[in-house]
């Protein structure tokens, strides 16, 4: 086994160097996601710790192994938001200054709150790799330690006291399925998981938009994607990282993606069924269960539930995406004759298949729009996508044609 693997002894020492900073997180089941995954599930609220996510567990094992002298020059990171923040609470835990960079796409409560453990933040570039490319050029110009979000073995070790943490929490465990950003977390569970229990299976989801060691793994060798827009910023690293892609290769079992509406409706669900505000790249292994990707072990199947840092200007959204996805929130368009009693007959079919309307707008001019005819569009809400189905198949067989 290559040198550079983090071995179980670091990972242990990193949970000694924790104490007292990073919480032991709930593990708990529900029967409402293994009813519907059709395994035992259980869920690791890792969106409860400390600068909700388990970023300041890499963090503060990074940050005490530094000396005084790099203590006294400071530390410099660069994050979305969540890496930001543990990394701003570690240091000032330890009394050292922290700059950190984070893109100017960054979430604005992300920002307040590594603002509010006490870091620089500075805003610099449109994704997490032009914002590392400025803190390492700050840290070679002041002399201030990067602190990496994962490609570091203290960042690792000290994520992989999770995995150590869920052993001890619950016996009879087959198979985890994690988070994969830039693969920090992953390689620690995996690091830590297989060393005491080699016959667990471990699972990583990535964002489709955004999925470098799915692209790793098939060519063999670290591979770099472009940068995609999705809403789980948290997992969005389109750089593989050497380190980890080979903690990936010796640990991980399988590796799967998951699309923003596969997300979103998974956010949807923990709020509504589980009570539990979770990110989209901490919802990624629900998504990935309840799309069916993920093959399990007989056996506990523990879904890491990485972070809980959400935008509540953006969380409306989400949770529109999220029932759009389900099939319980649709928009649609129809075209009739700009005549008395077209909109009654056309809301009358829409109560009958028991929707509700949420909203509705009218235009009576526009390019293809026929003369005489109005468009109509409509939000409703649905109690599943088939009732959906069934309304637009109701109002087709009226003769309105439906545009979705």
């Amino acid at each position: 086994m290559p040198d550079r693997l983090v071995t179980l002894e670091e990972i242990r020492a990193a949970a000694e160097r924790g104490k007292g900073v990073v919480m032991t997180t709930p593990l708990f089941p529900s029967s409402t996601f293994s009813a519907l995954a059709g395994c035992d599930i259980l869920m690791k609220a890792e969106n409860q710790q400390r600068s909700g996510s388990f970023k300041i567990r890499g963090a503060m094992n990074a940050l005490s192994l530094l000396s005084d002298e790099e203590r006294l020059k400071g530390v410099v990171a660069a994050s979305a938001g969540n890496h930001a923040q543990g990394v701003a609470l570690a240091a000032g835990t330890l009394g050292i200054t922290s700059t950190v960079f984070m893109p100017e796409t960054a979430m604005i409560p992300k920002i307040a709150a590594t603002r509010g453990y006490g870091a620089e933040v500075r805003l610099v570039g449109s994704n997490i790799g032009e914002a590392l490319d400025a803190a390492r050029e700050f840290g070679d110009q002041t002399g201030a330690h990067l602190v990496h979000p994962y490609d570091d073995a203290a960042i690792i070790a000290g994520q992989g006291t999770l995995g150590l943490e869920i052993l001890e929490q619950a016996s009879g465990i087959g198979t985890i399925v994690v988070p994969v950003g830039g693969g920090g977390l992953i390689s620690g569970v995996g690091a830590a998981v297989k060393a005491v229990d080699p016959s667990v299976r471990i699972v990583g989801v990535e964002a489709t938009a955004t999925a470098p060691y799915v692209a790793s793994r098939q060519s063999g060798a670290p591979t770099d994607v472009e940068p995609r827009y999705t809403l789980a910023d948290g997992i969005a690293v389109a750089r593989a990282s050497a380190r980890c892609f080979e903690h990936i290769e010796a640990f991980v079992d399988d590796l799967v993606t998951v699309d923003d509406g596969q997300m979103t409706e998974a956010v949807t669900l923990l709020l509504e069924r589980a009570k539990l505000l979770v990110e989209a790249s901490g919802a990624a292994p629900l998504a990935a269960m309840l799309a069916g990707k993920v093959e399990t072990k007989p056996g506990a199947t523990v879904l890491i539930l990485s972070g809980g840092n959400v935008d509540l200007l953006v969380l409306d959204q989400v949770i529109r995406h999220g029932l759009g996805a389900a099939g319980r929130f649709g928009t649609f368009a129809i075209r009739v004759p700009d005549v008395p009693g077209q909109l009654a007959r056309v809301t009358r079919t829409i109560a009958d298949a028991g929707a509700n309307v949420v909203s509705v707008h009218h235009q009576r001019q526009g390019i293809g729009l026929p003369f005489g005819y109005t468009e109509i569009r409509f939000e409703v809400e649905t109690r599943s996508a088939s009732e959906l189905d069934a309304m637009c198949a109701a109002l087709e067989e009226m003769g309105i044609g439906v545009i979705r």
